[in-house]
Parts: C-alpha cells; sequence; structure tokens
C-alpha cells in the first residue's frame, strides 16, 4: 500500500481558501458554515451555523439531547494554548436504587438516558466567546436560521441516515424502548429513504426558542420544564433541576509536544489524553525507519494504541470525582516505559472491552486565522431512542458509559457525575499558531483514526484528502463483527495483512473506505494564510472555501 493507495482522481470534498473554510460531515452543514463567513461571521459563528443545521440533517450521530466538545483558537499569541470547551452533561441527582446498588446500565430506552445534555450550554459558550474576544456581531437568530428552515421544510435524507434506519430497524419496533421515536422519525408509519424529504417540525420549534431565549432556555425556561416532563413520563430519572445544573467546563486545552509543533485536545473526561499517549509513545518509537504503510507502520500504531487504551481504562473518568494522573501519563518516563513495552515483531494479546458510539466532527477557519475544532455527539447512533416530550430532541445515552454505581473503577455511576467520553477533537499547533484541525466519528476508533491522520499528515507531509483517504485500521468490535481482533481496510491477499498475521495479529479485512473506519475531516492552515481542508470519502461531507 503505497502512500497514494486508492485516490480518487478528483476528490469532491476537498478545497481551499484564504477567507476562511469550513468542513463538516454533511453538504448543507458546511453551506451553512461558509454563508456565514461570506457575511462576515468569524470561525465560531460559523462552526455554531454547522453546529445547528447537524442537529437537523444528521439526526441518528448528533442532536440538542446531546454533548459537545470544542477547541478555539485565535492565533494571536505565540503562548496560550487553544481554549477547551467540555460540553457533558452530568448524571441525575435521583438515581433508580437499583443501579445505585449497583446494577446494570441500560444501553437504549429511558433507563439509558441518566445524564443531562450540554450541547446547546457549549455552543452559548463559543458564542460568548465570539462576542467578547472574537468581535463577533451575528445575531444566534441569524446562526440558527438556516437549521431551523431546513427542519420547518425539509431536507434529502443522506446516505448515512438511511443505513442507520436499516440497521436499527427491527429494534425501533419496540415502542416500549424507543418511547416517541416513530412519531418523529418513523413518519407514516416507516423509515424515509435516501433521497426522501424528512421535515421535524417540533425541532424547528425547539430551535426557534434557543434563536429567541438563548441557551438557558433549554435549561431553565418553559421549553426546559416541556423537556423534563416528556423525559419523566418516559421514565428517564431526569428533573428539571438536573437540567438546570447542567454546565459546561472552560479550560485551557491539554497539549503535548510532537514534531515541530503541540498537539491540543480536551482534558478527562474525554480520552483527548489517550491520543495524546498514542503520539506520544509513536515519537518515541520513530517512524523514520518504517515506510508508510508497511507492515511496521501499522504495528507500530496499532501497539501504541494498545497501551495508552490500558492506561485510559485504568485512569480516564471526571475529575471532580477521581484521580486522573495526567501528568504522569504524559511524562517522559511513562510514555519511554509504553514504548519499551513494545515488540516489533510481536503483537500483544487484546481482549479488551470495546466502546461503541458514534458522533459528528466539523471545522472551521476564517481570514483572520482564526480556528474551531469541533465534536458534538449523542452516544450510540440515535442516542437512547428516547424523545424529550413534544419538543422535536432526541436524547442521548451517554449514561451507558459508566461502569455500575458501586465499584471501584474511577468511572462508577455517581449521582451528579460526568461519564467518560470517547470524544476529542483537536489541533496542531507551531509557534502558537494553529496549523491542523482534525476530528472523526467513532468512539473507540477516534484515537487510532487520529494516530494515522497524524502521522501522515505530519511525520509523512500528506494533505489533507490524501491523509483521509489511506487505509486505515481499527482494534476491537464492531456491530457487525464482535471479534476483538485488528481490522484494516485492504485485500486479504495483501502482502501487509500477511505479514500483520506473522506478527501475531488476529486480522480481518475492511473494504475500501469504510464507514467503519471512522468518518473524519482536517483543516490545513499554512502559514500564508492560505487553508486546505477535506472531509472524510467514507461519509457525506464536504469542505467549503469562501
Amino acid at each position: 500500500m503505497t502512500p497514494r493507495d486508492d485516490l480518487d482522481p478528483a476528490p469532491p470534498a476537498q478545497a481551499s481558501g484564504r477567507a476562511g473554510l469550513v468542513t463538516s460531515p454533511h453538504a448543507l452543514a458546511s453551506a451553512a458554515g461558509r454563508d456565514v463567513l461570506q457575511q462576515g461571521g468569524n470561525a465560531i459563528e460559523a462552526a455554531i451555523a454547522m453546529a445547528a443545521m447537524l442537529c437537523v440533517t444528521m439526526p441518528h450521530f448528533t442532536g440538542l439531547g446531546g454533548d459537545g466538545f470544542w477547541l478555539m483558537a485565535d492565533g494571536a499569541t505565540d503562548d496560550a494554548p487553544p481554549l477547551a470547551i467540555s460540553g457533558i452533561g452530568q448524571a441525575a441527582q435521583h438515581l433508580p436504587q437499583a443501579l445505585l446498588d449497583g446494577a446494570a446500565i441500560a444501553v437504549r430506552g429511558p433507563a439509558s438516558a441518566l445524564t443531562t445534555a450540554a450541547t446547546v450550554a457549549a455552543w452559548e459558550a463559543a458564542y460568548r466567546v465570539s462576542r467578547e474576544s472574537w468581535g463577533g456581531t451575528l445575531s444566534r437568530a441569524s446562526l440558527l436560521a438556516p437549521a431551523i428552515a431546513a427542519a420547518e421544510d425539509g431536507f434529502a435524507v443522506s446516505r448515512s441516515q438511511d443505513f442507520w434506519y436499516a440497521y436499527r430497524a427491527d429494534e425501533m419496533r419496540d415502542a416500549a424502548t424507543w418511547r416517541g421515536f416513530a412519531q418523529t422519525f418513523l413518519p407514516h408509519g416507516r423509515a424515509p429513504v435516501a433521497g426522501e424529504r424528512f421535515r421535524q417540525p417540533a425541532l424547528a420549534q425547539t430551535l426557534r426558542r434557543l434563536a429567541d431565549g438563548g441557551a438557558r432556555e433549554f435549561y431553565e425556561g418553559e421549553l426546559a420544564a416541556r423537556m423534563a416532563e416528556g423525559l419523566q413520563a418516559a421514565g428517564s430519572p431526569l428533573t428539571r433541576d438536573d437540567l438546570a445544573a447542567t454546565r459546561v467546563h472552560v479550560s485551557p486545552a491539554l497539549t503535548m509536544p510532537y514534531g515541530n509543533g503541540t498537539l491540543a485536545t480536551l482534558p478527562p473526561p474525554t480520552q483527548g489524553v489517550t491520543t495524546l499517549q498514542i503520539m506520544g509513545i509513536l515519537a518515541r518509537l520513530g517512524l523514520r525507519d518504517c515506510a508508510h504503510g508497511s507492515a511496521t507502520y501499522y504495528h507500530r500504531l496499532v501497539e501504541a494504541v494498545k497501551q495508552a487504551f490500558i492506561d485510559r481504562d485504568r485512569h480516564v473518568a471526571d475529575p471532580e470525582y477521581a484521580d486522573v494522573p495526567v501528568s504522569t501519563m504524559l511524562s517522559d518516563a511513562h510514555l519511554s516505559a509504553a514504548a519499551s513495552r513494545i515488540d516489533d515483531h510481536v503483537a500483544l494479546d487484546w481482549p479488551h472491552r470495546f466502546r461503541e458510539g458514534d458522533t459528528v466532527y466539523f471545522a472551521a477557519t476564517d481570514a483572520a486565522g482564526r480556528a474551531v475544532s469541533v465534536l458534538q455527539t449523542i452516544y450510540f447512533d440515535w442516542g437512547s431512542g428516547v424523545m424529550a416530550g413534544d419538543t422535536g430532541v432526541l436524547w442521548h445515552n451517554r449514561g451507558a458509559a459508566f461502569r455500575p454505581a458501586g465499584g471501584a473503577h474511577p468511572n462508577a455511576l455517581m449521582p451528579g457525575k460526568r461519564p467518560f467520553h470517547t470524544l476529542n477533537p483537536g489541533m496542531y499547533l507551531e509557534g502558537g499558531r494553529p496549523r491542523l484541525l482534525y476530528g472523526t466519528q467513532g468512539a473507540d476508533g477516534q484515537p487510532q483514526t487520529l494516530s494515522a491522520l497524524l502521522t501522515r499528515l505530519i511525520d509523512y507531509g500528506m494533505n489533507p484528502y490524501e491523509a483521509l483517504s489511506q487505509p486505515r485500521f481499527l482494534l476491537g468490535r464492531t456491530f457487525s463483527d464482535s471479534r476483538d481482533n485488528l481490522k484494516l481496510e485492504c485485500d486479504a491477499g495483501d502482502e501487509v495483512f500477511a505479514a500483520l498475521t506473522q506478527r501475531g495479529h488476529a486480522l480481518a479485512a475492511l473494504p475500501r473506505h469504510s464507514p467503519l473506519a471512522g468518518q473524519a475531516g482536517v483543516i490545513a492552515m499554512e502559514a500564508d494564510g492560505l487553508a486546505t481542508g477535506a472531509h472524510d470519502p467514507r461519509s457525506d461531507g464536504a469542505a467549503l472555501a469562501v
């Protein structure tokens, strides 16, 4: 597999420009962000418009009833790290006694809707930064207007939405679990197919309330009361007081040197530290002595992932409830020790738990060189399957990311606690200026995809579309393969496949550009102001320039 293997001759998802650029997994969202930049808006304003549009057009992966994570860099200083906004909802204060006694946590239905939703609160925090620090002038109403129109007038169902309808069709027939879902998402008693027009008038009304009243309407106003009433009627333990207690955490990004620059990501309870650990281990192993796409290249990436995942599953949780030794995890001694445990010729056995989940990544830059990198999620595709009353809001199932209560694990369920999160959008900076924006869908696959992208972008000098188009890997289970094996986008007869098998990897072949390998986006920003971006050929996304 050579560095340019499987590239399309005219990639439709890449773009370049000096006045700003956006990338997202849906063309309508990218268009909404581009239009904001064309109106003179900044990168945060463009990202908010995309965030809202994705909640309408990709309801199977994101929505108002989920969580959101933002990295923002103004590029004006050499020493300040990007600003991180962790929009993570907390567990209900009054959990069912069975859960407090250590019962297993449901992955669907009302019993999985255990945490509040912080996506809208994250929008508001970003909007304040735009107004107070970035000179933003556009109103909330103008930023949400495209999403409101799409929800009210309808849009064409994407291939991605069609796929996840079909895959969950049998489950969706269980009305006791998927509370209120059919009325919104199965109009006329069936799932709409790709290309068919799909409307969400109740969601349009909710977005109008947010445009007029701001984010606190979602948490403290009449809208919050209706959502809480609907959730409790469905069987969720969340109350109006829980919604009102939702807060985002704003902090400097977590950073680590790499190459000639600095990698930046979200702090715990996200697995951002895990991505940094993988890259730190790879820096100590080195990649100069192995060709890109070789068996040694993939082996080192996979073995670095394993070492970092072992640490992640031991330590990463809500730092307000558990000691997360981030400094130790990123120390030279710790990373060097992890690198020394990797044998270039023998794969480590891998029986560890795999975490599922889906999300959307989007990013924006503007003419001033400011940058925003964002992930939003409702956890599993279609979240909990539970609607928050008649508001059109589908609630997430992030409560299922907790370990059962009462155990010694740092991520054990507790009232008011934030769950472990797989989401970790990132940036790469040189001299304090953002140079790469990146992120991906894929839960446990996120740091794996990012390790491949970052090595290709930084170590092998590829452009965004080249890096996104190369074969990728996924360690662990998927919805279609429950084995804890290593899945690689290549033919089973490939020499790399054979060489990895010989080193002890239990391998399975994935088809070219498999959606199982993540749906990522990348924007590369040059010192002269030129930005080049692309969204994954595995998705329906687009990068658009101004």
